[in-house]
């Protein structure tokens, strides 16, 4: 009898991989009873890293969508999985141990039926506790290969990966091909490596369509032994996303393999209403250019996920930099000089950072200090000129060791300013935090919520949980969706959009105005309407301090830490405040000896380049 290949819709990363947001709970409760009806999933993607947190952007609550989302599946005998970052949980950044081990007895109890845990580093140390948290919480531990292509990652090195995770207890691997770069022979030599020692573990393979090799790859690992397939759907399919289902059946099945029937009427009912979700809202923030496969992608080697949100984001980067260009008499850039340089400074940076597995949020890491480096460049700057905090973390060891070497320049360079290279187990650096958390619930009179699920949403995402309860998140969201839609509605003839312009945004009930647009040095931030509170402290004089860089304004990084005030006296080169950019908190210092003399901006403020953060005298 003819082996048999089961297959997993991976809907939150179809989504995630081809712009920047995910959609509503009333959306994914209506689509879920098409895709039960499809009748070809033995297991659904339903949330996990980056979900929540781009549910929270733009005002919505992750842990009711998650509920109500995994329900249907359970209803109808359907598993559900989730993406899980190892020592960063569902974020970018590390997770203290209590939070993490809370997460996963939260996830269990909203209905969430296997953890797929991960780590860019494939660090074990950050792995295996996880398999042990997953566990207690009642989940199905998934542990993740994180595949890239590199002189050290090869099939030996991924075969050791999985025998040291099944004898730490996983109960099943995931081959996570998530720039679609692996060799398909070589991903075949691994899946047959772990059956050979292991035929009774489960194995799912996940794979990116963009560079063009996953096909041949979903070949192979099937032949090899693999029992999922993780696979996608139109319109969402193929370019950053993944190879659509019908493709994939058509292909095992003239393979000799047993796969499920797929139920036609079924699946354009779900197709119809993903292109209604698009026309809603989630097609503003899905590039063109994401629907393509691209051969370039072999050579950065970024993930699919990530390049979902890569090209919305470089729309604001390319403008920013023009903008700069044309006020310093230099010709602009188009988007496609901006990608090429972007991919060959990640080629050049990759090694020197160590050889991290580009994925979540290492590949942020690399595709942001590339970024950075072009930019820089760009404007006449050294690279290497800016590295954010986080990016540090990672090259000093601080979130895990290494694939390789880190270059001997980043290593002078991290002498000379003083920084410390860590090689204790990284869970180490970051203590528990729920008490804090629980106090902060308490004196802002914030229910815990169902199994304790709203204090886990504030220990996981503290910045966005805060914007999400104030409404400032989805007064930002509706802002620049307004915008979005404003500028498509002038490209079809509509007229001249005039900019900046302020909107007034009805958040429950509470009325804010936002300025969008305003890229003359003035702040973006949604600011509550006439009886709220001033957005900035009052004037002062002194000399500007400013944005190097677009992105979110922020006094302090983490909980606890002690934000800079009107009135102090800060030294040259102290950390005075934050900008996030492209998922990652960029230290902004003092460029002078004085005393802060205004704070321009509220925390969380959008901020343009060159606009004023504060004033130090």
């Amino acid at each position: 009898m003819s082996r048999e290949i089961k297959f997993s819709l991976v809907f939150r990363d179809m989504w995630q991989s081809s712009g920047k947001y995910v959609p509503r709970v009333d959306q994914l409760v209506d689509v879920a009873p098409s895709i039960v009806k499809m009748g070809c999933f033995a297991r659904v993607e339903t949330n996990g890293g980056g979900f929540e947190q781009v549910n929270l952007l733009y005002g919505e609550n992750p842990n009711k969508a998650v509920r109500a989302r995994t329900k249907p599946f359970h209803e109808a005998g359907i598993q559900t999985h989730m993406l899980d970052r190892a020592l960063n949980g569902l974020r970018m950044s590390p997770v203290p141990a209590d939070v993490r081990k809370l997460f996963y007895k939260v996830k269990k109890k909203q209905g969430t039926d296997i953890a797929r845990t991960f780590c860019g580093l494939n660090d074990t140390r950050n792995i295996i506790p996880s398999i042990g948290y997953a566990h207690e919480g009642g989940m199905i531990s998934q542990c993740c290969l994180c595949l890239t292509y590199s002189p050290l990652h090869t099939v030996e090195y991924y075969t050791n990966l999985a025998f040291k995770l099944i004898e730490a207890g996983a109960d099943e691997i995931c081959l996570k091909d998530m720039a679609g770069i692996g060799r398909p022979v070589s991903l075949g030599q691994i899946v047959a490596n772990i059956k050979a020692k292991y035929p009774d573990i489960t194995i799912q393979y996940h794979s990116h369509a963009g560079p063009g090799f996953n096909m041949a790859s979903i070949l192979e690992v099937c032949k090899a032994g693999c029992d999922y397939v993780d696979v996608g759907m139109e319109p969402l399919s193929w370019g950053t996303g993944h190879a659509d289902v019908l493709a994939v059946q058509a292909m095992l099945k003239d393979a000799g393999f047993k796969v499920p029937e797929i139920n036609m009427e079924a699946y354009m009912e779900v197709r119809t209403k993903i292109f209604a979700m698009m026309d809603d809202f989630l097609g503003y923030y899905i590039p063109k250019r994401n629907r393509l496969m691209n051969s370039l992608l072999i050579g950065p080697g970024l993930p699919g996920g990530m390049m979902g949100s890569l090209m919305t984001d470089l729309e604001t980067n390319l403008e920013s930099l023009n903008k700069w260009k044309e006020k310093n008499g230099q010709p602009k850039l188009t988007q496609d000089q901006l990608l090429v340089k972007l991919f060959n400074e990640v080629s050049y940076v990759w090694p020197m950072m160590g050889y991290p597995c580009l994925v979540t949020p290492f590949s942020q890491y690399v595709k942001n200090m590339a970024l950075m480096n072009v930019i820089q460049m760009e404007k006449g700057r050294e690279r290497w000129s800016m590295i954010a905090d986080d990016i540090w973390d990672m090259m000093l060891g601080k979130s895990g060791k290494l694939p390789g070497p880190l270059a001997p320049e980043l290593i002078e360079k991290a002498k000379e300013q003083g920084k410390q290279f860590h090689e204790e187990d990284p869970q180490s650096n970051y203590p528990d935090a729920l008490d804090a958390f629980r106090k902060e619930m308490a004196e802002n009179n914030w229910e815990l919520g169902e199994d304790d699920e709203e204090l886990f949403e504030l220990a996981m995402h503290p910045q966005q949980y805060r914007a999400y309860k104030s409404g400032k998140a989805k007064a930002d969201f509706e802002a620049d969706l307004a915008k979005r839609k404003a500028e498509q509605n002038a490209g079809k003839g509509g007229g001249e959009l005039k900019l900046p312009q302020t909107v007034e945004v009805d958040v429950n009930g509470a009325k804010y105005r936002v300025t969008i647009g305003a890229n003359d040095g003035t702040a973006t931030a949604a600011a509550p309407a006439a009886g709220g509170a001033p957005a900035a402290a009052g004037a002062g004089e002194g000399t500007p301090l400013t944005a190097p860089l677009e992105g979110k304004f922020y006094l302090v990084k983490n909980t606890g830490d002690v934000a800079v005030k009107v009135g102090d006296t800060v030294k040259k080169g102290q950390t005075v405040c934050y900008i996030e950019a492209m998922k990652t908190f960029n230290a902004i210092a003092a460029e002078q000896d004085g005393v802060v003399t205004e704070i321009c901006l509220t925390s969380g403020s959008s901020v343009s380049e060159d606009d004023v953060l504060m004033k130090i005298k």
